[in-house]
């Protein structure tokens, strides 16, 4: 008489590898993309396909399981360059905007730079910065913008404000330029006209 021991088993494949930011374990970590289908099993081995399980993305550390959608947050290392690349494409703008040969307004900017991690910043690059189109720049603002929330967008603009009134009030163009920022970061206009206000004030 032959015995036949069946049952069912989910087995993986894995779709790709990559880094990601894993929530539990609260910083970058190690992932695989990895789909599942349910199999019968025979002697417990996978036989016949079954139904799909679907996807998920497992962090390879603490091994938790994510939806997929994970895959579009930036990892930290993602954001920490989205803010540097973000703040000297701000403060080309506005530098250009005003007095781009201030001594005051430059020394704000490349202190602005330095203070979200470009340690490295100095005015050699920024003049680099000042040669960039401005076409280039903008792209930079927009990805900046989307990973932030709207009190670190608020900073931003108040940074850019500071160095274009370093060397006295906002000109026209000025004011205009950091109107034309705050949209770049997703900012509405009238939080724009607040921050200006605010920013303004603090410094009179």
């Amino acid at each position: 008489m032959l015995l036949l021991i069946w049952g069912l088993r989910v087995v993986y494949r894995t779709l790709g590898r990559g880094v990601f930011f894993c929530r539990r374990c609260g910083g970058d970590r190690e992932y695989r993309h990895r789909a599942g289908r349910r199999y019968m099993t025979v002697f417990f081995v996978p036989l016949i396909p079954l139904t799909k399980t679907g996807e998920h993305v497992q962090c390879l550390t603490c091994r938790t399981r994510y939806v997929t959608e994970v895959l579009k947050l930036p990892t930290t290392v993602q954001m920490q360059t989205a803010l540097v690349d973000g703040m000297r494409a701000m403060v080309a703008i506005i530098l250009r905007a005003g007095d781009p040969a201030s001594p005051l307004s430059r020394r704000r900017a490349v202190d602005a730079v330095t203070g979200v991690g470009e340690t490295g910043y100095d005015e050699r690059a920024l003049e680099a910065d000042l040669g960039e189109p401005a076409d280039t720049a903008r792209p930079k603002i927009g990805v900046l913008g989307a990973q932030l929330q709207i009190e670190a967008r608020e900073w931003c603009l108040a940074e850019a404000i500071r160095i274009a009134m370093a060397d006295g009030p906002l000109t026209g163009a000025e004011r205009t330029a950091t109107e034309h920022l705050a949209a770049l970061l997703g900012m509405t206009q009238a939080q724009a006209i607040g921050v200006i206000a605010l920013t303004e004030q603090n410094l009179r």
